[in-house]
């Protein structure tokens, strides 16, 4: 029996790459592609309905607040998936690449998949250079108190559905990619890292294209990192 893959994309403004990121999901590797419109202001929801996707509203912003509206969502159907895939909407991830986010879960007995932009290729200037710092840093740190080894935090991974139940994901914001980690860490999910690409995103960045917005989401990260101890 083939696994049953379901695909959340958490979305805030993305009118002009949404519907990019739904077609470019390899067709028939997936059951469900759940946009979470997460408070837009703009035709994200409209967009994502025509480019086919299911739309989820979660008025309450924040990243992980998207992210957990649509687990809910997945959680309220009678089937579920064997696997759930997040992806940001921006079209900085290469959708098309989710085959290879999924065969080591598919093939290798893997809990959990990172999608790194480190070991893959990077376009200049896809990421600004506190974003490469903080990686690094929130990487090296889960290497030395959880003895785990991941290259990047990259939002596009995969994880079985199981696992993501069991690990009890709550961060609402800036912390969620780290807190999926840790958790996966401190639960000892069998974990590879896959070499994706990565290019500059459609539109500015809600996070690191503001300076409140990137010591925000600097700081949750490492409080979640410390706060997981």
């Amino acid at each position: 029996m083939d696994a049953i893959i379901d695909v959340i994309i958490p979305a805030y403004n993305e009118e002009d790459s949404i519907a990019k990121v739904i077609g470019d999901i390899p067709i028939g590797l997936v059951r469900d592609i759940i946009v979470c419109n997460n408070a837009s202001k703009d035709q994200t929801k409209e967009r994502a309905l025509s480019a086919g996707a299911t739309v989820v509203d979660q008025p309450i912003a924040g990243y992980g607040n998207a992210c957990l509206k649509g687990i809910e969502f997945i959680g309220e159907k009678d089937i579920k998936p064997d696997i759930v895939v997040f992806l940001d909407g921006d079209y900085s991830d290469h959708p098309e690449e989710m085959t290879k986010i999924v065969e080591p879960i598919l093939h290798r007995s893997k809990d959990l998949v990172i999608g790194s932009r480190v070991l893959g290729n990077l376009e200049k200037g896809a990421m600004m250079p506190q974003q490469i710092f903080g990686n690094w840093l929130a990487t090296n740190l889960i290497r030395l108190f959880y003895s785990y080894k991941f290259t990047d935090l990259g939002p596009f991974r995969a994880i079985r559905y199981t696992k993501l139940m069991d690990i009890e994901m709550v961060d609402k914001d800036f912390g969620w990619t780290v807190e999926m980690q840790v958790k996966a860490a401190k639960h000892k999910l069998e974990y590879e890292e896959v070499a994706v690409t990565y290019r500059k995103r459609i539109g500015v960045s809600k996070v690191s294209g503001t300076l409140k917005g990137t010591i925000l989401a600097g700081h949750k990260i490492l409080w979640t990192i410390f706060k997981l101890l």
